[in-house]
């Protein structure tokens, strides 16, 4: 539509009511709105044409009578709809009418003009800038606005009107400009076809985007490159530029004007032709995103962007790396999935490139990009890459890191892996391919094939000089000779085995670990490796098979190396002066190097397909067969009850007769299509009998069309090959699908169960939990279920409940994800001095219902694992119970299984797991892939995750809901280096020191924070050494003591290993205080807070273990820790985020921080309005640090400022608005004319009003004695509030917690704010005594107990205590009865002087003369 359509002079709007149509009881009158060329249809009832109505008369005093009446008896009615369809468009029309320029807000809704029609459009937008704009900007996000709403703001620019028209000063379009202005993201997603209900195209509406002044960054999609004007004006200050689906050339994006210009030169370039224009460039533009388009080739419109530092034209239709010399800042060129064939001399166009991703082209060789010297990444997957020798182009590139090879047809190839990491040479440890970090195993077969390679080398030159030698050729013996040289090469390769052995004993280890308690988990792989933990190694070690892997712990480092065979190891815990034990325990787990075949490997399909099509052959000669015999045999045999084919796992075959429905056809075709694997998954498989014979074993479930098959392992090594795996491989289990009975989830996402009909066996499969549903997803739909047979599935949510009460269901567990396979382990129950306790059961304070139950041999049964927000739930299942119980039975898992569930506030990391000696590759490679210590209270559990990647998956799911828990949760503090470790003196092995070399692998490392590069600065840690001083009347924990001995950097690298919880968290400032929590506030403890730029920390003492209101699992005190290196306390964590509001107590003698909860409310005690201020100044700064609100005055003033309230930063009613939204709320008048009237409510209505003044407010402590065990008199110090008017002194009991109330407190508090316990008068004052006789820096006040006429002659102390408190009051030091003593310790040295010094002065002027005071020793 042409663009001077919308001009008010000739813009049409019209209405007409084209239908209706009946909708349950009412009717819904079809509206056609027309405006210019655009039109749209809404539907309406009469009753909202009622509601129109109502709100017109009451805004804009329409008649009344303008509206037809309402019917109630026949307004269905045929006649009646019709009439009044025509007097509801006269009404339409009657208000168009009546309103030409602009329609109210609430017509403009009705007839849909907020969607369609440009005036409404730019109106809502601009109201909804006008209340959100500033907190959008603020949050710095990216902002959308679609194509239509551009052009309804540039149709309005055009348009000589006021930007107010409707005289509405929340719809200017002054708001959209000053917010486009400002705005720095920007995403304008496009549509094909109409917009809802109308005829407008959104991909042929121009806009114009010349408004916009400050972008940074820019994505647009699906809009066609003609529509979008004034992209040329964002140059001053765009970076980053993303264009998707929009345009067939690079030229009409970048270059717009060279439609208008066919010569035209970039600025700052010597021209040497005529030229009719200069381009600017784009100077800020870094980065540009163009993929996803239909872009034919690179043009010359490069030449304006020089600072592109990104560039990214994957999915686009290019064949030809072209003009790309004119990005000198080039470091990242994505070309993937275009139609590039050959790569030419490009490095003559990519110099500086570092990384190149030409995934999913057409190449097949890659000799242009040996001369990329500079190149780190380079992905060249999905590719036509056949031959090795290609790889030798890139094989000397000397930065390049990461490779990607995958999906092309060298990937094939036998060994492809090692060969290609053999092209690299020197740097093949270096280079991580497909993803995947080199292995020790992969780099000596890398050495194996490199001297190999050398030693033909050298072989061929020999040959070379006897030929010069010799006079007469001898062609016939030359061809001999080589034949023989490729013969020697083709030898060690295929001979695996020798390979492996070579292999593996390089890696016989010990390992002697300070930080492992000792304790011994022998795990089962399949393949065996035997790790003896000692002092020295042992290179003699013999290869003996072993079942098992075993770890012995031995006392002498003497004891020889047991024998190893492969790579993975359980050597958990070592430590010294340990007594010698011989418990051994069998925890099954699946090997990683079995996870490498997968689908992906069409090799390893292909193998396994022929193993399928073999072995049913045989089934099918077999069946044969035994149809033969059964034809002259009894018919009631046994034998002839199923249909498929099983093996058992002592290898013997037991073949089940066949059905008489097949007949076997022998066509070679058929049964390879038969036997075409479509699914592989490997998994943990444990079997039960009905014998009671449970057995778990490696597995591989193949899932062809008409076949399930179970794949194990034969063989106890670990294949070194794909040929050995495949030797190593027997056929458990091949059933049609139509035989199975069940294949179902019994837990969701975790385990799938199988059983077959006419057998007595059951299976259950552990994977990971995708696999499993893709499976499950592939058989279910092969078998044949009886009709309306429904499957019983349920979310791993609903699994867990059924376990629970329903007081115990959490509300938010969500988060909740498949079950994780693990053997949990209890150290303690497996420590035994002899041989013969081996079986007894050993006595430990850990429940038997979440430890893992022993079966023949001492083989672990596996247990599930779940982590849900508040809890770590360990499942139990009698899988022999289980496999006995009718699949149909709505509660069989519950019946025969029981869950556990451990708060995770209590449950922590073993600080000191994953420090192991550095020469203990193997046995570090094996823990930490499969093997995590748990704390829960103070009793350890081991647990050995059974499949390769459930360890990681449980920590980062395990760090995640740790931080979110809003709980008081305990923590290890480690007093020593958290890897101090003892190295063996022995010299290391020539594979110890290449992993010594090679960084470890990344996903295996713990993350480093990335923090500022002027953080932790030497001022700031002498500020957090000064700061971190405790006052001497708190009482610490060992754990808070040994947090106030740090200094330093050590006081920064304790919060980083220790406390921090989030990246990028930096400590800026601590105070020690006693704290209340709102919902114990009985109870007054000791903390340090530590404040951070993400949250506040409470570490607090040991009194925090009664505070948890989780039903904690096992009763137990920090002080039972026995472990010297590190030390268990509490921790509570406040985001700072989460931060609501922060009361600030009289005179800032305490504060109180309240966040979303009641368990958030939390009264910090300092007693010193120093410390007090001061924490609350870094609070502010700290918050000022989230968000950057604009100043609540600014110098320019727009429509925010005209029409909107800021009351950012500004003081009202005692609150102080931070700009993160936090409010601080101070002590109001009220507060103190509250205390005040308490105050002289106790003095009577005697006394002159200027004695009612409070003059001093301050926490202190009344000291008490109380007699001990021991000779010695033990001190109490009691919180009290002490007040100091101009006649009297009080002694308060106040309520720090509960005041003011919070929101969500339905009930007033149990006690009120202050409640007096003792008075005095300044003049019966008789002396006050300094110094340590009584408590260290306390005064005691020394009253004479005569009750004046004048005051409190009705109110004495004894109104105020019981008999027993009565009779210490009464004694002064010399035993005198006419005396009371006031033992006051106040904690801060300013308060305790200021008090001091006015309590002489009003004594003073009381008395008329100076206050005695004495010094006591």
């Amino acid at each position: 539509m042409d663009c001077t359509a919308f001009h008010e002079q000739t813009v049409e709007r019209n209405v007409c009511i084209v239908g209706s149509e009946l909708v349950e009881n009412y009717t819904v009158y079809i509206i056609e709105v027309k405006v210019g060329d655009h039109r749209w249809t809404i539907k309406h009832r009469y009753s909202d044409f009622h509601d129109l109505h109502e709100k017109l008369t009451s805004e804009k005093k329409i008649d009344k009578h303008l509206l037809p009446p309402k019917k109630i008896i026949g307004k269905n009615s045929k006649s009646l709809v019709e009439k009044r369809q025509k007097e509801l468009e006269v009404y339409l029309q009657t208000l168009l009418g009546r309103f030409p320029v602009a329609a109210p807000k609430v017509l403009s809704i009705f007839l849909h003009f907020h969607f369609y029609e440009i005036n409404g459009i730019a109106a809502t937008l601009a109201e909804d800038l006008f209340h959100r704009g500033e907190q959008l900007l603020v949050a710095g996000e990216v902002f959308l606005l679609r194509p239509l709403q551009l052009y309804a703001i540039t149709q309005q620019l055009k348009l000589a009107k006021p930007t107010c028209a409707n005289g509405d000063a929340k719809a200017d379009l002054g708001h959209i400009l000053d917010f486009a202005c400002r705005l720095k993201y920007l995403k304008i997603p496009g549509t094909k076809g109409v917009v809802g209900t109308s005829n407008i195209e959104e991909h042929s509406l121009p806009f114009d985007l010349s408004f916009f002044k400050s972008l940074l960054q820019i994505e647009i999609t699906d809009c066609s490159s003609a529509q979008i004007k004034g992209l040329p004006s964002l140059k001053p200050t765009l970076a980053t530029l993303s264009i998707h689906l929009s345009t067939a050339s690079m030229k009409e994006i970048l270059v717009p004007e060279s439609a208008e210009f066919a010569q035209w030169e970039p600025e700052g370039v010597d021209i040497d032709c005529p030229v009719t224009a200069i381009i600017p460039t784009w100077k800020m533009l870094t980065t540009l995103d163009m993929s996803r388009n239909y872009i034919c080739s690179i043009d010359e419109s490069v030449k304006l962007i020089p600072e592109v530092e990104f560039l990214d034209l994957s999915h686009n239709e290019l064949s030809l790396v072209e003009n790309l010399q004119h990005l000198y800042n080039l470091v990242h060129l994505d070309l993937s999935f275009n139609k590039l064939t050959v790569l030419e001399g490009v490095h003559t166009k990519l110099g500086n490139i570092k990384t190149l991703n030409l995934a999913g082209n057409q190449l097949e060789t890659l000799s242009g990009l040996s001369k990329l010297y500079s190149l780190v990444n380079l992905d060249l997957s999905s590719n036509r890459l056949a031959q090795l020798d290609e790889i030798k182009h890139i094989g000397t590139l000397p930065c390049l890191e990461k490779l990607s090879l995958a999906n092309n047809p060298m990937c094939i190839i036998p060994d492809y892996r090692t060969k290609v990491l053999a092209q690299f040479w020197d740097r093949a440890s270096e280079v991580c391919l497909d993803g995947t970090v080199t292995t020790e195993k992969e780099l000596d077969t890398v050495e194996v094939l490199k001297a190999i390679q050398k030693a033909k080398e050298v072989k061929d030159r020999m040959a070379n000089n006897e030929k010069k030698i010799s006079d007469v050729p001898k062609h016939a013996e030359g061809g001999s000779k080589s034949s023989s040289s490729s013969c020697s090469l083709a030898a060690p390769l295929s001979s695996s085995p020798p390979l492996s052995h070579f292999a593996s004993s390089s890696q016989e280890i010990a390992c002697k670990d300070e930080a492992f308690v000792t304790k011994e988990i022998l795990t089962h792989v399949d393949s065996t490796l035997t790790q003896r933990c000692c002092n020295k190694y042992n290179t003699s070690c013999e290869e003996t098979p072993q079942v098992k892997t075993e770890i012995d712990t031995c006392s002498s480092p003497e004891i020889p190396c047991e024998p190893m065979k492969y790579e993975s190891t359980s050597c958990l815990y070592c430590k010294d002066d340990q007594e010698p034990w011989t418990s051994k325990l069998s925890t099954p787990v699946l090997p990683f190097c079995y996870m490498s075949y997968t689908n992906t490997n069409l090799d390893f399909k292909a193998q396994l397909s022929t193993l399928i099509c073999q072995a049913d052959r045989e089934r099918t000669a077999s069946r044969q067969c035994r149809t033969t015999s059964l034809e002259v045999t009894h018919q009631g045999s046994p034998d002839s009850g199923g249909g498929y084919f099983e093996m058992g796992l002592d290898n013997s075959e037991e073949i089940m007769g066949c059905s008489s429905y097949s007949t076997v056809q022998d066509k070679e075709s058929e049964d390879v299509e038969r036997a075409n694997v479509r699914l592989v998954m490997w998994c943990h498989c444990i079997t039960v009998a009905q014998d009671v014979r449970l057995n778990q074993r490696t597995s591989c479930l193949a899932a062809t069309d008409s076949l399930l098959v179970i794949f194990q392992t034969r063989s106890k090594d670990l294949p070194s090959s794909m040929q050995a795996l495949m030797e190593s491989l027997e056929i458990g289990l091949m059933v049609q699908y139509t035989d199975v009975e069940a294949f179902q989830f019994d837990i969701p996402e975790t385990c799938l169960s199988l059983k077959v009909r006419s057998s007595d066996k059951q299976w259950f499969f552990f994977s990971d939990g995708q696999n499993l549903k893709d499976i499950h997803t592939h058989v279910d739909l092969l078998m044949s279920r009886a009709p309306g047979e429904l499957l019983n599935e349920s979310t791993i949510q609903q699994f867990i409940q059924q376990f629970l009460n329903s007081w115990e269901i959490e509300e938010n567990d969500s988060g909740v994800k498949s079950g994780l396979l693990t053997h949990i382990l209890d150290h303690a129950s497996l420590f035994t001095p002899s041989q013969e306790d081996t079986n007894k059961p050993q006595q430990s304070s850990i429940p038997s219902d979440i430890l893992s139950m022993l079966h023949e041999g001492h083989t672990s049964i596996p247990l599930v694992l779940f982590l849900t927000m508040r809890h770590l739930c360990i499942l139990k299942i009698d899988f022999m119970a289980l496999a006995s119980k009718d699949l149909t039975e709505g509660n069989r898992m519950r019946s025969c299984a029981k869950l556990t569930r451990i708060p995770l506030a209590s449950t922590l990391l073993n600080p000191k797991q994953g420090c192991t000696d550095g020469s203990n590759t193997i046995a570090h490679r094996f823990c930490n892939s499969h093997v995590l210590e748990l704390m829960a209270g103070h009793d350890y559990l081991a647990v050995v995750f059974a499949l390769p990647h459930d360890k990681f998956l449980f920590l980062r799911q395990f760090s995640q809901f740790r931080a979110s828990l809003r709980d008081i949760k305990t923590i290890a503090l480690l007093q020593t280096s958290k890897c101090h470790l003892r190295v063996s003196s022995a010299t290391p092995s020539k594979t110890t020191q290449r992993m010594q070399k090679k960084s470890a692998p990344q996903d295996l490392q713990k993350p480093q924070l990335t923090l500022s590069l002027l953080y932790p600065g030497e001022a700031l840690i002498q500020q957090l050494s000064d700061e971190n001083q405790c006052p001497s009347h708190l009482c610490l924990s060992s754990s808070l003591r040994y947090l106030s001995s740090l200094r330093g950097e050590d006081l920064v690298t304790f919060f980083h290993d220790n406390i921090a919880e989030v990246e990028n968290e930096e400590l800026k400032h601590m105070l020690w205080t006693s704290v209340i929590f709102y919902k114990s506030p009985e109870l007054e403890m000791t903390a340090c807070i530590l404040l951070s730029t993400k949250a506040v920390y409470f570490i607090l003492d040991d009194a925090a273990s009664s505070l948890s209101d989780q039903a904690m699992m096992w009763n137990w005190h920090p002080s039972e820790h026995k472990d010297t290196d590190f030390l268990i306390s509490f921790c509570f964590a406040m985001k700072l985020n989460e931060l609501q509001s922060v009361n600030v107590g009289l005179f800032d003698q305490y504060f109180r921080v309240v966040g979303p909860s009641a368990e958030h409310i939390i009264t910090c005690l300092t007693r010193d309005s120093y410390s007090t201020h001061h924490f609350l100044q870094q609070l502010m700064t700290v918050l000022s640090l989230l968000e950057k609100v604009p100043s609540p005055e600014p110098s320019e003033q727009d429509f925010y400022t005209q029409f909107g309230k800021k009351s950012t930063g500004k003081m009202e009613n005692y609150e102080l608005v931070h700009s993160s939204k936090v409010k601080f709320v101070y002590p109001s008048e009220e507060e103190i004319g509250d205390l005040t009237f308490i105050v002289a409510e106790r003095k009577g209505s005697q006394g002159s009003s200027h004695s009612f003044n409070i003059l001093f407010y301050v926490l202190v402590f009344q000291v008490r004695s109380v007699s001990g065990h021991s000779a010695e008199k033990q001190h109490q110090l009691q919180p009290k509030t002490l007040i100091l008017t101009s006649t009297d002194i009080f002694l308060l009991d106040e309520d720090y917690i509960s005041y003011p109330l919070p929101e969500f407190a339905k009930e007033p508090p149990q006690r009120d704010k202050y409640c007096l316990t003792d008075a005095r008068r300044i003049r019966d004052l008789d002396r006050v005594l300094m110094g340590y006789q009584t408590y260290p820096q306390a005064l005691t006040l020394v009253f004479d107990d005569v009750p004046g006429p004048d005051l409190l002659c009705h109110l004495t102390m004894d109104h105020f205590a019981d008999e027993q408190e009565r009779g210490e009051r009464m004694q002064g030091n010399s035993g005198a009865e006419s005396e009371v003593q006031w033992c006051i310790f106040v904690p801060s040295a300013e308060s305790r002087e200021r008090l001091i010094s006015l309590l002489a002065r009003q004594w003073e002027a009381l008395c008329s003369r100076e206050l005695p005071v004495e010094l006591t020793g």
